[in-house]
């Protein structure tokens, strides 16, 4: 068998615009292909690498430094990386690319309209009340993506379709044996 090439696919896009159900279903499909794979999810590195962060930018900020350098070690290892996270601002999105190096940036465009009605935790109408301060989507901004390797429409595309759509981008990138 040959060894694996780490890769870190970056989920970005607003909250509630699927990244993390479709970073979820790609990690399924690659461990069935026998790949080592790790996720790295917002709530989850919440609880272990980030409890003493808020939500302030500079906070937010820290979080995904501390993302990107765990990204970074997986990747170097050989690990097949996938990050779920709004990761909002051009700069640091581009500070990880530099860093991890096998970086694939997927865009989960989707409606803000949409988002709020996909919202379980409430958190959108939260924000608009001025419950939730520096909120992205809503009293913060997002940047979108200028170049992602992938963009995937979660507000058209199936659940399937988007998986499939970056399990080809990883085949044509040469990722994938």
């Amino acid at each position: 068998m040959s060894e694996q090439k780490g890769f870190t696919l970056w989920f970005t896009g607003l909250p509630c615009s699927g990244k993390s159900a479709v970073a979820d279903r790609v990690a399924e499909i690659l461990r069935a292909k026998g790949l080592r794979v790790e996720r790295l999810d917002g709530d989850i590195v919440r609880q272990g690498l980030s409890q003493d962060l808020g939500y302030s930018k500079e906070d937010r900020d820290e979080n995904i430094r501390r993302v990107t350098f765990v990204a970074k070690l997986l990747t170097r290892n050989g690990v097949a990386v996938l990050t779920s996270f709004i990761s909002p601002y051009r700069e640091l999105r581009a500070h990880a690319r530099k860093e991890i190096g096998n970086f694939i940036e997927v865009y989960a465009r989707c409606p803000v309209e949409v988002c709020m009605k996909r919202d379980v935790k409430a958190m959108y109408q939260k924000a608009l009340r001025g419950e939730i301060k520096e909120f992205t989507g809503v009293s913060d901004p997002y940047e979108e993506p200028l170049a992602p390797e992938i963009i995937l429409e979660t507000d058209k595309e199936t659940l399937e379709e988007c998986a499939a759509k970056v399990i080809k981008r990883l085949n044509d990138l040469k990722y994938l044996e």
